[in-house]
């Protein structure tokens, strides 16, 4: 039965799909099962976003159509010409963070080629280093979050400030002018803020899905960051916002 019944569900999706949209009684004939049957299968399928319902009926869901993989892989791009953006900034010599995020992690196959000293607290960055030995690491130590593969310790973030920063690569739950730059552990915002408050140059990496969110703890103000990567052209609001507090909008082409 549970094969019958995952076949007939993907039946009436491409159904649907080849036309367009349909009512319930249609989908009822032209599938030999009952009313109630077709209302838990489109049940179904308006869960997972495929269709969905409209007057008299159901339609095909266009926002759906490009799968949540294709998705995946235009961000995962996007988030690889941020990162990319980004490392072209490091020159030889410099002395850098990176900050632990799923962007920042994709600078280093962009910066496998320089001779620099990283210093970073998360696990991935690392080992993601660790092939390149023109590439120094140093780790920030402390007890490792499991959750988002970073040492972290509220003791820990004084200890950075004997780092003399060239340049601080940051990532971000969620940015917002209203609640600047924020992140979701509260352990990790301790060094966070601390790395931003020093004299380096403070870049921020964000794709377009972390604008104009926000996370549980704010760990330095918009007006704190010096340049801006993203992937999305930002409104007057943040144009006018960088002008005033003298931030750089880098915003990459594809």
């Amino acid at each position: 039965m549970g094969m019958l019944k995952t076949k007939r569900i993907q039946q009436i999706q491409e159904y649907v799909l080849k036309h367009q949209s349909v009512s319930l009684d249609d989908l009822g004939t032209v599938f030999g099962v009952s009313k109630t049957t077709i209302r838990r299968d489109i049940r179904k399928l308006i869960k997972e976003g495929m269709i969905q319902k409209v007057y008299g009926g159901v339609a095909i869901s266009h926002a759906k159509l490009e799968s949540f993989n294709e998705r995946k892989a235009r961000n995962q791009l996007q988030k690889r010409l941020i990162a990319k953006t980004a490392a072209d900034y490091v020159e030889n010599g410099d002395v850098i963070f990176i900050d632990s995020g799923t962007t920042t992690l994709e600078m280093i196959t962009f910066l496998k080629n320089k001779q620099i000293t990283i210093i970073t607290n998360n696990l991935d960055i690392i080992i993601e280093a660790l092939a390149f030995e023109n590439l120094n690491v140093i780790s920030t130590g402390g007890f490792l979050e499991r959750d988002t593969k970073s040492f972290s310790s509220y003791s820990h973030a004084d200890s950075f400030k004997k780092y003399n920063f060239d340049k601080v690569f940051m990532a971000s739950t969620g940015v917002s002018i209203v609640n600047g730059v924020t992140n979701s552990s509260p352990i990790e915002s301790g060094i966070k803020e601390t790395i931003v408050k020093g004299n380096a140059d403070v870049f921020l990496l964000v794709d377009h899905t972390k604008l104009d969110k926000y996370a549980m703890v704010t760990y330095c103000g918009l007006e704190e960051i010096d340049y801006l990567i993203t992937d999305d052209c930002l409104d007057d609001s943040y144009q006018d916002y960088a002008k005033e507090n003298s931030i750089e909008l880098v915003v990459i082409k594809e």
